[in-house]
């Protein structure tokens, strides 16, 4: 081959190659949120940088659309989305085309649940995508798999009717968490406190404890080289070996009153485990080694989280502290200590999630704020009002995109910096 000829193919490989590099570059920076608090369950945004401040008006909205009853958050994987909603009588799932809103299948089942508070009759536990499939948890304790391409229903469980499990206070409000094959769940049940079921099958592979449920999501972490599952049930702390359920320790943190719950899910780092819960409760940070826990400080006046759970960054707790029902404070504070560094009174209740060093603070009456995520001080940098109140769902935030709902909207803004 002449070099001329040889070389404009050689440069066309090399243009070949430097547009599927960058191809990759661009998925490998790109962030789905396939359940709750985002890919690690830990709150932390890696994906496309997003804005540092929008105006009063608020970050461009995509698209917003009617939704039905649920305090459940949407996950995303791809371009699609997953809600988990009550439309009328019937708990649905449904996928939607995340960039655009339009639905692309729905799941539905139907459910007798009601509320003895008055308060929101769906489902609470956001659901999970793992696997090609759709794991979701609703108000009355049915466990579903479900083909995330399809919409069609793999398996279901009536958890509260097989592990003998109480209705609770406010429903089942657990979001399971997969590991390897199995559908992890605090059920609550009298024989059955945490299961775990096979992903493809949802047969049960394993109960542990008889700890009634709490609305805490657990985690799978791995703590002093040891694979760990760590669920925070309404008695308190319970890790287990996830491929048996093995218990391999515990450590009681709950309130002394008997109307009450444990909310916020447990934060795990290298060796310590941190919980937090309201009602008098307050946080305790815990030691682990050689299959003990010992407490390196606690008490009720660092971070009482009710139902957000706090975002760690850089050593540092961001979170809400107090009864939702009695104004919040948004608070820093330092983990290793429990020192409060900050703190803004009378802030409400909300969610936070941190992209970079900016706090993404969605607050209870539906605004979006954005801060700097530093132990020094809090300002706001932006913040504009989304949606009407009450929101009380995680939003998702999926390559540069936010999505939130209030009780009877779901909406998509477009944070993408630029």
């Amino acid at each position: 081959m002449p070099f001329h000829r040889w070389l404009r193919v050689d440069l066309r490989g090399l243009r070949a190659f430097v547009v599927a590099f960058i191809g990759l570059g661009s998925v490998a920076v790109a962030q789905d949120w396939p359940q709750i608090l985002g890919p690690n369950r830990n709150g932390i945004y890696t994906g496309p940088g997003i804005v540092s401040s929008f105006p009063r008006t608020g970050p461009p909205q995509i698209w917003i659309r009617d939704v039905g009853a649920g305090f459940s958050g949407p996950a995303v994987a791809g371009d699609r989305l997953i809600l988990f909603h009550r439309v009328n009588n019937r708990e649905t799932v449904e996928a939607m085309d995340a960039l655009t809103g339009k639905t692309a299948w729905t799941f539905a089942y139907a459910t007798a649940y009601r509320d003895d508070f008055g308060f929101d009759e769906g489902p609470r536990a956001v659901p999970v995508i793992a696997g090609g499939r759709v794991f979701t948890h609703g108000a009355d304790g049915w466990l579903h798999g479900i083909d995330f391409e399809t919409g069609k229903m793999l398996w279901s469980v009536d958890t509260r009717r097989v592990f003998d499990a109480p209705k609770g206070y406010f429903g089942v409000a657990s979001s399971p968490v997969v590991d390897a094959n199995r559908v992890l769940v605090n059920v609550g049940g009298k024989t059955g406190g945490i299961v775990a079921f096979d992903a493809g099958t949802g047969k049960t592979l394993w109960t542990a404890t008889s700890d009634e449920p709490s609305y805490s999501a657990p985690i799978v972490a791995d703590i002093n080289r040891q694979h760990t599952a760590v669920f925070f049930t309404r008695t308190g702390l319970v890790a287990l070996d996830p491929s048996n359920g093995k218990v391999l320790y515990q450590h009681r943190w709950r309130a002394r009153m008997a109307a009450s719950v444990n909310a916020a899910m447990p934060i795990v780092l290298n060796d310590q485990i941190f919980l937090s819960s309201s009602y008098g409760t307050g946080a305790v940070l815990l030691k682990v080694a050689n299959n003990t826990v010992t407490p390196v400080w606690s008490g009720d006046e660092s971070m009482s989280n009710h139902y957000s759970t706090s975002v760690l960054k850089d050593g540092y707790l961001y979170g809400f502290d107090g009864r939702q029902e009695f104004g919040q404070a948004l608070r820093c504070v330092e983990l290793a200590t429990g020192k409060v560094m900050w703190n803004v009174d009378g802030f409400g209740a909300g969610s936070l999630l941190i992209a970079g060093d900016t706090l993404v603070v969605t607050r209870e009456s539906g605004e979006l704020a954005l801060a700097p995520a530093s132990p020094k001080a809090f300002r706001f940098s932006a913040r504009a009002q989304l949606l009407k109140g009450v929101v009380r769902a995680y939003p998702a935030l999926a390559n540069g995109r936010y999505y939130v709902r209030n009780e009877r909207q779901l909406a998509a803004f477009d944070l993408n910096r630029r």
